[in-house]
């Protein structure tokens, strides 16, 4: 996984290869040159080298690497690559005289590192019994034909030269092959009588499925009860290319007893929790160059990656063994239990994102109970930066967060605009589609929706202000608005702001109409058309709430020209002018609160030619 290298031949000199190497290693790994890896390896920057490919060598006073090696016997091949360890023990085994004889072999060669790093017992127990444990141990690193890294397909196994117990190889999209999850690190070092590809770890003869290899494991028993308890005990001892996150019994004692023993209990829930550690296809651990998002059995994503030394599921490092491989599949042990969304309640759903405050304000509302149980609710949760001032539990501000809970469990898909959900208050709450966002009232949806064992929640980015009134009980009720309901009245539109709809107002407040010097609002109220007709050119067709407004959204007025909406630094700005408090939501519009008169673009009215000084 980590010190990889890519193998691409540098253009204009001949068998001259470049290598990606991390900073501050040695070692070389050779793949292929379809990808760079942006110049990182497990989050690591690498450095280039240039060197001759295999099989070439430079000659004095020529460029690149011209000259073609002799090819040699694989006994000497070994040699020549380095792999000075497999070629001593080969020689102690008596497998020399094979691999320097005729025939077409295939050997997997350990590096020397790679015996350097078997246990001193199991190291001991082959060179103790040379004639037969190491014999064997190595005959299992050969295949009797020669077999090319480009032969050597993803998901294919070969019958080795020991009892044909197979040998498992995976060839990875990043060009990284891998051998029973051994990696290629000098592929194609080719010989007289076969070919050689060093690796980077001695492999061991694989007859148990993953099932088995759980069976057997002390440390992987309540795992084991929880897989049979869910039924998948066959899914792991059939066919497949399976890759397991295998949480330890540690793992599973770290979750609180409540959650685990109501998880154990619900069958739906389990099996959903053991698939989301299930990985479709195998993934060996030297496979992991970066963080990749790949699709578990339960259908949705774990990312899978790398930080140095460390593979990581989804960014924590909790893997604390890799690479136990069985017939259909490997196993990496983790000492986290990883829960999905669709296993959890809607309090677990919330506990677990960036809506901290709103879950404790649900909890301290008394609504737990809701949170916890098996209804099938939609939870509406603001942001923690969506509240403001102190958040002290009121009748008010539990009827409001009773009012973030809807009766059925939805799916943002499948709302649509104009729909009403209704919430465990009782209020009716309306769903608007923009074409950069989806809302219900005044809170749009921020993030993807989690979808829990009976329950989904939805992330808004403000706290929900259901519809009290009309606009103009909306108008009436807030004293900013007092020569702004007066001018109404004056005009007679007060019917209008009353009957139902779907109105926009960006509301003058009395800061705008005092703006105005006052023989000149005088006039203004006596001349009911021209009054009428600027009211008008406040109002806009439908709703849009601040969630609604893109760079340039121009809503049409109800005097017939439109008005220039956009954001900026999460304000509205109508005709360039700022709103200064939006989404006063009513029952047949929503108000938008300005400190301005909004003056005509496209209309010179004696009103716009008075105005103009004052703007």
């Amino acid at each position: 996984m980590r010190n990889r290298v890519l193998l691409c031949v540098f253009v204009g000199l001949p068998n001259v290869c470049a290598m990606q190497q991390i900073k501050g290693t040695d070692k070389k790994y050779f793949t292929n040159c379809k990808q760079w890896y942006h110049r990182k390896i497990c989050g690591k920057p690498t450095v280039i080298s240039y060197e001759c490919c295999p099989g070439y060598e430079k000659i004095p006073g020529e460029k690149g690497c011209p000259a073609a090696l002799p090819l040699v016997n694989i006994f000497n091949t070994l040699g020549v690559v380095g792999a000075i360890t497999t070629q001593m023990y080969s020689e102690r085994a008596n497998l020399k005289e094979e691999i320097e004889g005729p025939g077409s072999f295939t050997f997997f060669a350990p590096s020397n590192e790679a015996w350097a790093a078997l246990p001193t017992e199991i190291l001991d127990a082959l060179v103790s019994n040379v004639n037969i444990e190491l014999l064997n141990a190595l005959h299992y690193h050969m295949v009797n034909r020669r077999l090319t890294s480009e032969e050597l397909k993803h998901g294919s196994s070969f019958p080795s030269m020991y009892q044909d117990f197979h040998v498992h190889i995976h060839h990875y999209p990043n060009g990284i092959v891998t051998v029973n999850c051994a990696r290629l690190i000098k592929p194609d070092q080719h010989a007289t009588n076969g070919i050689v590809h060093v690796v980077d770890r001695v492999i061991t003869a694989v007859s148990n499925n993953v099932q088995t290899l759980i069976d057997v494991d002390d440390d992987l028993e309540t795992l084991r009860t929880a897989i049979a308890a869910a039924g998948l005990t066959a899914l792991l001892e059939s066919e497949g290319q399976y890759t397991i996150f295998a949480p330890t019994n540690e793992a599973f004692e770290k979750i609180p007893q409540e959650t685990l023993n109501r998880i154990l209990g619900d069958p739906v829930a389990l099996k959903d929790l053991l698939n989301y550690h299930i990985l479709k296809h195998m993934q060996c651990a030297e496979s992991i160059v970066s963080g990749t998002p790949m699709e578990t059995l339960q259908g949705t994503m774990l990312e899978v990656g790398c930080d140095g030394d460390q593979m990581t599921l989804n960014g924590r490092a909790i893997i604390t063994r890799r690479d136990q491989l069985g017939t259909n599949g490997v196993i990496h042990y983790i000492n986290e239990l990883l829960i999905p969304d669709s296993a959890k309640t809607l309090l677990e759903l919330a506990e677990g994102s960036s809506v901290a405050t709103a879950t404790k304000l649900f909890v301290d509302a008394g609504l737990s109970s809701h949170l916890t149980g098996s209804e099938p609710l939609t939870l509406l949760a603001p942001l923690d930066d969506a509240f403001k001032g102190s958040m002290t539990m009121t009748p008010d501000m539990r009827r409001l967060m009773t009012n973030h809970i809807l009766k059925e469990q939805l799916s943002s898909k499948s709302l649509y605009h104009g729909q009403e959900l209704e919430t465990l208050g009782g209020l009716k709450l309306r769903v608007f589609v923009y074409r950069n966002n989806l809302c219900i009232e005044n809170a749009c949806i921020a993030a993807h929706d989690k979808i829990g064992r009976y329950a989904t929640m939805f992330t808004v980015d403000k706290v929900l202000t259901p519809p009290m009134g009309t606009v103009m009980d909306v108008l009436k009720a807030d004293d900013r608005f007092s020569l702004l309901v007066g001018a109404i009245q004056t005009a007679g539109m007060t019917e209008l702001l009353n009957q139902q709809g779907a109105l926009t107002f960006f509301a003058p407040t009395n800061d705008a109409f005092s703006a105005i010097p006052q023989a000149e609002l005088n006039k203004l109220m006596r001349n009911r058309q021209e009054l009428s007709n600027v009211l008008r050119y406040h109002l806009a067709e439908g709703m849009v709430v601040s969630g609604g407004v893109g760079s340039h959204t121009r809503p049409k007025t109800l005097q017939g020209e439109k008005l220039e909406l956009g954001m900026r630094n999460y304000t509205i700005y109508v005709n360039r002018k700022p709103v200064a408090e939006a989404d006063l939501m009513a029952t047949n519009g929503v108000v938008h609160a300005i400190n301005t008169i909004l003056l005509q673009f496209l209309q010179t009215s004696s009103l716009t030619k008075l105005l103009v000084g004052f703007n």
